[in-house]
């Protein structure tokens, strides 16, 4: 099954997938009873749920189980899991099976008031993007995808670095609920061991000197799986998931919270001091730091040093030609010797 006949619809493979989540062996005569459909429709679900990159496994007369335990996204334990503060700054909450992207989602809605936040989360997005509009896969139940909406009165000086300072709002969430140990690579993705772990994709919908209405995305990988591992290999990045990293029992709902907390209060201090709170903790995981990397901007390529950031964010690389600072750009870290 194609993975655009899979994620459309969503009914049945669905409900199955949430019989699925407890990790045990179902057969395909008892799944088919409890939702009251025929085996080959069972069958067919299985096939739509593989499809999207869902790792199950079939035996032979015993029946289909997933390759391990998952809990499905829900929203009523997101937001109890929020704290006070953050909760009271809540104005819609959502949870979807398959959206084409929680980000675009979001963008199309009437914005939240100013200091008000929505969040969207989705098991599969058949369209996810990350930065320069590459996909971005995630497996129902593999991997967390969740945007927030948030509008400014007026747009904060210095929100080109707002990914940074997101950026340590992610990892104190990562490290806090997984124990995860996370660097950031500048501009805005989640790294660990040198892989790639997650990424941030800001996008901005705002009217000349009025008000600005941002949208985060977070995307962070779960449990890939090899097939989706070798999809991602495939697009020139290696990927890490938390499985790997010794958190499979991430709870994703607890992760979804902590993450919601940890940004709605970091986008409170930026907007009212910028990313000089953010500094200190962006540098201690800078990811490139003192590597030798090379910067493609439409300008060229420039190669040199990782000098950290600088007070607007920039990445300072220093080179045969002295020390220049980037606001954009594809860095890759260049092999050493």
């Amino acid at each position: 099954m194609s993975l655009a006949r899979a994620a459309a619809a969503p009914a049945l493979a669905q409900r199955v997938f949430g019989m699925l989540a407890d990790g045990e062996v179902h057969s395909g005569e008892r799944l088919a009873a409890g939702q009251g459909v025929s085996r080959s429709a069972i069958w067919k679900a299985i096939g739509a749920l593989q499809a999207l990159g869902m790792e199950i496994e079939a035996t032979p007369h015993r029946g289909y189980r997933l390759a391990r335990a998952v809990a499905p996204l829900d929203v009523e334990k997101i937001v109890a899991r929020l704290s006070p503060e953050v909760r009271a700054r809540l104005r819609q909450a959502e949870v979807a099976w398959a959206l084409d992207s929680t980000n675009a989602a979001l963008l199309a809605r009437c914005e939240p008031p100013a200091g008000r936040f929505d969040f969207l989360a989705a098991e599969y997005q058949a369209a996810g993007r990350g930065r320069r509009a590459r996909p971005w896969f995630a497996p129902p139940g593999g991997a967390l995808c969740l945007s927030l909406g948030w509008s400014f009165d007026a747009l904060p000086a210095g929100a080109a670095a707002l990914s940074l300072a997101v950026g340590v709002c992610a990892r104190r969430a990562l490290e806090r609920v997984c124990a995860t140990p996370v660097q950031l690579k500048w501009p805005n993705d989640l790294y660990a061991r040198d892989r790639k772990l997650g990424g941030i994709l800001i996008e901005l919908r705002a009217e000349s000197a009025g008000p600005a209405m941002v949208v985060i995305g977070v995307g962070v990988n779960c449990a890939l799986g090899a097939t989706l591992t070798r999809r991602v290999q495939e697009t020139g990045t290696e990927p890490i998931d938390l499985v790997s990293l010794g958190s499979p029992g991430c709870d994703r709902n607890q992760l979804a919270a902590a993450l919601l907390d940890e940004i709605v209060r970091g986008v409170l201090e930026f907007a009212a001091h910028g990313l000089g709170g953010f500094a200190p903790e962006w540098a201690a995981a800078d990811a490139l730091a003192g590597h030798s990397v090379a910067v493609s901007t439409s300008a060229g390529l420039f190669i040199g040093q990782a000098r950290g950031i600088d007070a607007d964010g920039a990445l300072r690389v220093e080179g045969e030609q002295g020390l220049r600072r980037f606001n954009s750009g594809e860095v890759t870290v260049r092999a050493q010797g």
